[in-house]
């Protein structure tokens, strides 16, 4: 690449950083295109974008941050970047799970709020972290569970009294 070409992909790279909710650094040392084809085809549907990139223009793109310096063990030999920039955990799910197809790909690392994660930390805790729809259920859930509590608790007087005359209706042989 020409220099003027680096500059643009150091923007670009830094634009992506900016915006990403989470990012997920991956090793893909000898999968085949198809392979590669396929992993980008399951990313994209989950709106995430992937790109192969040259690890010192990830360097240059992340120059001014704090943890740059923890990537370091993670910016060696062939990397792939899995950008997630609605659910922190859509890159992570998708990664781990094509991870167990294709054991050739491997999780180098992760970035989540500005903190760096080791690869295990990307399997075990980024791509467990639930996505909004279930974050929004299990909040959901959780505000309707005090109003459902006081429901049950008004209209048990009026549910015992019921059982209570249908008691005593078979007890005197009504029924």
């Amino acid at each position: 690449m020409v220099r003027p070409d680096k500059q643009e992909a150091v923007v670009e790279l830094r634009d992506r950083f900016a915006r990403m909710t989470s990012a997920v650094f991956v090793d893909f040392t000898g999968m085949n295109v198809g392979d590669v084809s396929k992993l980008r085809a399951k990313l994209r549907e989950r709106g995430v974008e992937y790109k192969v990139v040259k690890n010192t223009l990830v360097r240059h793109a992340l120059a001014g941050e704090k943890w740059v310096k923890s990537l370091d063990v993670a910016l060696r030999g062939m990397t792939g970047i899995a950008w997630s920039f609605e659910e922190p955990s859509a890159a992570a799910r998708v990664v781990k799970e094509y991870a167990r197809e294709n054991e050739k790909l491997r999780v180098k690392a992760g970035v989540l709020d500005g903190q760096v994660l080791d690869a295990k930390a990307v399997e075990n805790q980024l791509a467990t972290l639930p996505s909004k729809d279930e974050a929004r259920a299990r909040l959901l859930a959780t505000m309707n569970a005090p109003a459902q509590n006081l429901l049950r608790l008004l209209n048990a007087p009026a549910q015992n009294f019921a059982l209570l005359l249908a008691a005593k209706q078979r007890k005197d042989g009504g029924v």
